[in-house]
């Protein structure tokens, strides 16, 4: 987990004293800090209490996340961060087929990872704000938080349709200098 190598360095802590205070060995705070190490609740919660953060903190995010339905935004977000940006379109469009299938807007409520690059919280927000209108509920509130991007965005990447775009764009994405075709959230 990178952000424990963040925390540790923003507060001024070598490695080795964060094992001291933690009570793990130095290389287990090595692998904490290594992408994609499957790390032990219990090694978390030390370091955690380690670098002064409240220990409940982490259960607390846990629950949360496991509180969450698999297909949401939210999951769709964490899933994006581990498997890398080039996979936003098939895990944000597994969350737009789950919330048409359970016609619920639970998948909804959460917003996006926070550590999702800016560009893919605005599509996040706009995919939310979309589902929301199609299926006859009120947007999630944490989607008025999302403004729009400092440059625009042209999902399709082709040069030719960009015009097409701005023309198509549904409110929820063009609002946020994001845009899409009119069929963006079909699939092929």
């Amino acid at each position: 987990m990178e952000v424990i190598g963040t925390v540790r360095r923003r507060r001024g802590v070598s490695q080795r004293a964060l094992a001291r205070r933690s009570g793990l060995s130095f290389r287990g705070v090595q692998l904490l800090e290594t992408r994609g190490h499957d790390a032990r609740l219990s090694s978390l919660e030390r370091v955690a209490l380690a670098l002064g953060l409240p220990r409940t903190q982490i259960r607390r995010v846990v629950a949360g996340a496991l509180s969450e339905p698999p297909d949401s935004l939210y999951c769709a977000s964490v899933r994006i961060l581990e498997d890398g940006e080039p996979s936003w379109r098939r895990h944000f469009m597994d969350c737009v087929d789950a919330v048409r299938r359970s016609g619920s807007a639970a998948a909804l409520k959460t917003p996006a990872a926070p550590e999702l690059p800016e560009s893919l919280r605005a599509m996040a927000a706009g995919i939310a704000e979309t589902l929301a209108k199609e299926r006859g509920f009120a947007s999630p509130g944490w989607t008025r938080t999302i403004g729009p991007l400092a440059n625009p965005w042209f999902v399709a990447g082709y040069e030719n349709l960009k015009a097409a775009a701005i023309v198509e764009s549904p409110v929820a994405f063009r609002s946020r200098n994001v845009f899409v075709l009119a069929n963006f959230l079909e699939r092929a």
